[in-house]
């Protein structure tokens, strides 16, 4: 059973996020907030295995939120799906930054939405295609040629830096396990040390990394 916290500050989206999830197998809301700080509390009360988190809310938006709840509540820390209305949004790219494990759209299908909670629930990433667009794009425009250190990637293994790329490429667990011929348990390991040798807190952080140090190029098939 997935547990699920929604967080929207309008009343009527936020219903609609909570039936919908209700009725779907295997899903099971724990509780709701309007806001961020009613958020991190909540998230502290229930420890959900993911919020479903809007990203503009009046007071502590929901970047600030994610960040507060994946510092705050543990074993497990809870998978963070933002909600956001528009495809081109700089409050993607902070949410990024502290860990938040995917990103929707409103106009989201309602089977999509369930995918993509119970995808994140199982620690994968998923993002809307146009704003893994907008991502990249962002990104690459934005990285400071200077600033980027290949070497760094040196101190992972070769198989350490595949599981990276096909990572950063979009691919699932699963789907790594298949192309690699290894357990997903072992994707897992792989990528647990490399975010360790990295110091990075995130999945979410591994895949920016992957394309700032230019380990993944925007449009370059996977191979």
């Amino acid at each position: 059973m997935t547990s699920v916290l929604v967080v929207d500050d309008q009343d009527l989206i936020r219903a609609g996020l909570v039936a919908l999830l209700r009725t779907a197998p295997g899903m099971e809301v724990v509780g709701e907030a309007q806001d961020g700080e009613t958020a991190v509390a909540r998230a502290m009360q229930t420890r959900p295995d993911v919020v479903l988190m809007d990203i503009r809310m009046p007071g502590m938006d929901g970047t600030t939120a994610a960040a507060r709840i994946l510092s705050s509540v543990a074993d497990p820390v809870p998978q963070i799906l933002m909600l956001t209305t528009f495809d081109l949004d700089e409050y993607v790219y902070a949410a990024l930054r502290v860990g938040a494990s995917g990103f929707l759209l409103k106009d989201t299908g309602p089977e999509q939405l369930v995918e993509a909670v119970n995808a994140v629930a199982r620690g994968d990433m998923l993002f809307a295609p146009s704003v893994t667009r907008r991502l990249i794009e962002a990104y690459i425009r934005r990285a400071d040629p200077a600033a980027v250190i290949p070497a760094r990637l040196g101190i992972l293994t070769t198989r350490e830096r595949e599981v990276l790329r096909l990572t950063a490429a979009g691919l699932s667990n699963a789907e790594i396990a298949g192309r690699l011929h290894i357990s997903e348990a072992t994707v897992k390991t792989h990528l647990n040390r490399t975010m360790s040798k990295l110091h990075l807190e995130s999945r979410a952080q591994a895949v920016v990394l992957a394309y700032e140090s230019g380990l993944v190029v925007p449009g370059e098939a996977v191979i």
